[in-house]
């Protein structure tokens, strides 16, 4: 079994309490294309241990299921288990940090397990570079999104649980 893992930040000038919710799995309907996932838990309401699905999404997976690790609103930091049987296990970490009132630097990092051939396959390949316009594109897509949509309040319902 192969590992890897990958850190990369990016600062975006929007309020920290606007910025945190674009990275639950309804904030990224919004700002990702082709973004959707099959919400198996009744609410959009993020908590520790929601479960949700995605039949086809970042790095070449076909299906996945997500279950949030930790959530932590008043931290703003929330981290996912993404699992891709017979494939790779990903664990992925969002830390949103103020830096002034509306200016937010976001902490992204990824760490992938494989589970087969396939999954070393993708690690190999998985390089720095990779991540970095991964993670590029990312604050290109969020940057795109601010400009042209006013960034939703925050809902209160969301649970810090």
């Amino acid at each position: 079994m192969k590992s890897i893992h990958h850190t990369k930040a990016f600062t975006l000038f929007v309020p920290i309490a606007k910025l945190f919710p674009l990275f639950t799995p309804e904030g990224e309907k919004a700002w990702v294309p082709g973004w959707d996932y099959e919400n198996i838990m009744g609410t959009p309401e993020l908590s520790e241990d929601y479960v949700f699905l995605t039949r086809k999404h970042d790095h070449g997976s076909s299906k996945a299921i997500w279950i949030v690790k930790k959530y932590d609103l008043t931290s703003h930091f929330v981290q996912y288990y993404k699992i891709e049987p017979e494939t790779k296990i990903g664990v992925v970490s969002i830390k949103c940090i103020e830096l002034e009132a509306a200016k937010t630097e976001v902490q992204v990092t990824y760490k992938y397990l494989s589970l087969s051939k396939n999954g070393d396959a993708f690690v190999s390949e998985f390089s720095e570079k990779v991540y970095e316009d991964f993670i590029g594109e990312w604050q290109h897509l969020l940057a795109d999104y601010i400009k042209t949509n006013s960034v939703p309040e925050p809902q209160s319902s969301l649970s810090a649980d």
